[in-house]
């Protein structure tokens, strides 16, 4: 059965929606409202893609280190089943997918029910959830106001030419995707057109809170122009 439309007169309140898309066989997305959401304005929406092994309930643990105010959030759920997680959550991947159906269908969905900014849509991904950002980001082209990607590496092979912003933050210490990798991504989408910034960090894997605050700050230095 479709979800409800919601009623964009309302005032809904903070926090997570849940819903069912049936176009993507039922798979399950989390959207996040931000604090005093008022739905006659515009927000930038920011779509996170979480690592593998995780799902869309690690990446809402996220949203408010990034900001609690600025943004509507899409949490999604990767297509590859990996099974149980001792922690009694669900585990997906990626493996190599990016526009998936689920994920046209997730982006269709919110911009429906939400108020969005169709030209402020910002994609971040985590650990192998990175690689899926950046190859959804070069997919949409100038549907997509920017990528963030946090401690994951970057698709490898020719990278088309595109004029996409891009913010890497990696762990200097991370051992499962060496610094170096992040170097060689950055210098990859740089010969291809996008516009790429590097920030180091003194961690290892994952999305350090530093992370997500500067990202924060990098979207937001889009979303007004600066």
């Amino acid at each position: 059965m479709p979800a409800p439309k919601h009623n964009r007169a309302a005032h809904p309140a903070e926090g997570f929606r849940s819903a069912l898309l049936p176009a993507a066989g039922n798979r399950p997305v989390r959207v996040y409202l931000p604090v005093d959401y008022q739905p006659k304005y515009a927000y930038p929406l920011v779509v996170l893609f979480h690592a593998d092994g995780e799902c869309e309930e690690h990446s809402a643990r996220l949203v408010p280190l990034l900001s609690r105010r600025n943004y509507i959030v899409l949490c999604l759920r990767g297509p590859i089943n990996l099974g149980g997680r001792a922690d009694g959550l669900p585990a997906f991947g990626w493996s190599g997918c990016n526009a998936d159906r689920a994920t046209k269908a997730a982006l269709a969905y919110t911009k429906a029910h939400y108020s969005v900014n169709a030209e402020r849509v910002f994609l971040l991904g985590v650990g192998e959830g990175a690689a899926a950002a950046c190859r959804l980001g070069l997919h949409l082209g100038a549907r997509v106001a920017g990528v963030v990607a946090l401690n994951g590496a970057l698709p490898s092979g020719r990278i088309p030419a595109n004029n996409l912003r891009v913010l890497i933050g990696h762990g200097a210490a991370n051992p499962v995707v060496p610094v170096s990798e992040a170097r060689r991504a950055a210098a990859a989408l740089t010969r291809a057109g996008a516009t790429v910034r590097v920030n180091r960090y003194p961690t290892t894997h994952g999305a350090h809170p530093d992370m997500l605050a500067d990202a924060n700050r990098w979207i937001m230095e889009h979303v007004s122009g600066a």
